[in-house]
């Protein structure tokens, strides 16, 4: 008996689907994501918050959270769910929000590392939205409260829990004291 293929989504097709579940699309099949623990939440929450109010005060872009779709890749056609992201007005124009799959990459992506995520699969996840074209890729690790900050073709940033967090070759004049992420988050 031979094998069964199972027709590829394409992005397009998963968001239609899917949009709304807790998803991502890797190589054209749906992958489950497992659900946030209260911290990575909590975390995820209070970044989204700082870059959203400081995008929103200079008028600069889009700010998404809760798993908002980017695209990484075609053919097969790969979506992941980012805890928070940053377009600019450059890349997604201001007036009416999209609506269903953004063509273009956010300029930010910031994801949570759980304790159940190796650091292997982090990090493919970075390669991945760094080729896609994301500008800056942040990892907050609650266990060591500490951000990783990586851009294609440099070497990592690591920013401490007192650091200002930065961003300004994206966001110049954004800061945050990386310490107010993980205040109160047992390790």
């Amino acid at each position: 008996m031979s094998p069964v293929a199972t027709k590829l989504l394409t992005a397009e097709e998963f968001v239609e689907r899917h949009g709304g579940d807790h998803v991502e699309l890797i190589d054209g099949e749906v992958m489950e994501l497992p659900i946030a623990m209260f911290p990575h939440g909590v975390i995820a929450n209070r970044f989204g918050r700082y870059l959203g109010n400081f995008v929103e005060e200079h008028n600069l872009g889009w700010t998404t959270s809760n798993d908002t779709f980017v695209l990484t890749r075609r053919d097969p056609d790969r979506v992941r769910g980012a805890d928070v992201a940053f377009w600019s007005f450059q890349r997604v124009p201001a007036g009416p929000m999209p609506n269903g799959l953004v063509q273009l990459p956010p300029e930010l992506v910031a994801e949570v590392r759980s304790p159940s995520d190796r650091w292997t699969t982090v990090m493919k996840k970075v390669l991945e939205y760094s080729d896609a074209g994301v500008n800056v890729v942040v990892v907050f690790d609650p266990q060591t409260s500490s951000a990783l900050v990586y851009r294609p073709d440099e070497l990592q940033q690591v920013f401490h829990n007192g650091d200002d967090l930065v961003f300004p070759d994206i966001l110049p004049g954004f800061s945050m004291v990386l310490s107010t992420l993980f205040r109160d988050v047992a390790r």
